[in-house]
């Protein structure tokens, strides 16, 4: 795609009469739809002024420092597979019964989330993240505010959310956990009393499936005392843009990737896991966690919470 932009760029034929226009009115219905050249912008967005390959450093000493990173990881990744399940032996992996996901005690922790709001579709609300007290805990604040911004297109504003950044392998390459031994999600916080949503994001196999989402309630009681929550991953309900599903299936847990995990034959896979505050209700909020694991619950044997209907 660089190669025909560059193309458009500079082209000509050697007759010096059919210059690139010519060359632009061929391909570009092609780069119409293309990732360098999008024709959507939301109202009030400024315009890209640079192609997206402009904004690449090529430089080839990076490049071999790059190479050599990747090769590193993918050494360490090759040596874990070989020992076992993450790099432990298959007795203990199998012997597991809680493991600890996110902890948050410096910076770095903090780093492997990102936050966002309904700012970026034109609303009001904030949100921001930093460490707690004694650097023991993970603090989500801000302020919802649920007005609409004015553009003629949005109908409904009000959100602040918190989410993990997927994981990756050497050579870019997405990774997925294997929660399969595990059957719930157990989390340490403490909140003001407001309701969240507990989100699992999929990376799906088919494009008409990028916005199912898997979410459960987590109700904070408030006060100074913390509280431990646990959430079973039959609990959790499929929902596409905003709307639940009626066809339900349960998470899938050997092949999940930032707290996101599927389903029966839709090939997705878990890639993050997100918390979500939108209740409508203007004001501040807070959300402190300690920790965020898994358990292997054996007094819970509930494979699935909702009826599944047989496709006709």
């Amino acid at each position: 795609m660089a190669l025909a932009v560059m193309l458009l760029n500079g082209a000509s034929f050697h007759g010096g009469y059919c210059r690139h226009k010519v060359l632009l009115s061929l391909l570009g219905p092609l780069l119409s739809h293309s990732k360098l050249y999008s024709s959507y912008r939301r109202p009030g967005a400024e315009p890209e002024k640079k192609l997206s390959w402009q904004n690449a450093d090529f430089s080839f000493k990076k490049g071999i420092d790059h190479l050599k990173t990747q090769l590193s990881l993918l050494k360490k990744e090759t040596q874990d597979y070989l020992q076992g399940s993450g790099g432990h032996p298959v007795s203990q992996h199998l012997l597991e019964q809680t493991r600890v996901l996110w902890q948050f005690r410096s910076q770095e922790d903090l780093n492997e989330w990102v936050i966002s709001s309904d700012v970026e579709i034109g609303g009001k609300s904030k949100v921001y993240i930093k460490l707690g007290r004694n650097n023991q805990a993970a603090l989500l604040y801000g302020t919802l505010n649920t007005e609409v911004p004015r553009d003629g297109e949005t109908k409904y504003s009000g959100y602040c959310s918190m989410r993990s950044r997927p994981a990756v392998g050497s050579f870019n390459r997405k990774k997925y956990y294997d929660w399969s031994n595990f059957n719930s999600l157990y989390l340490r916080v403490r909140g003001d009393g407001r309701p969240w949503m507990v989100n699992i994001y999929t990376d799906p196999y088919f494009s008409h499936q990028k916005d199912d989402l898997y979410s459960y309630f987590m109700f904070t009681r408030g006060g100074p005392y913390w509280e431990e929550i646990q959430i079973p991953f039959s609990k959790f309900f499929l929902s596409s843009r905003g709307r639940v599903q009626d066809n339900q299936h349960p998470v899938w847990l050997d092949k999940a990737s930032f707290l996101e995990a599927l389903f029966e034959i839709s090939f997705e896979k878990a890639v993050t896991l997100g918390f979500t505050i939108g209740d409508k209700v203007d004001g501040p909020f807070q959300l402190e966690i300690d920790f965020i694991g898994l358990l292997n619950d054996r007094a819970h044997r509930e494979e699935f919470a909702y009826e599944t209907y047989d496709k006709n």
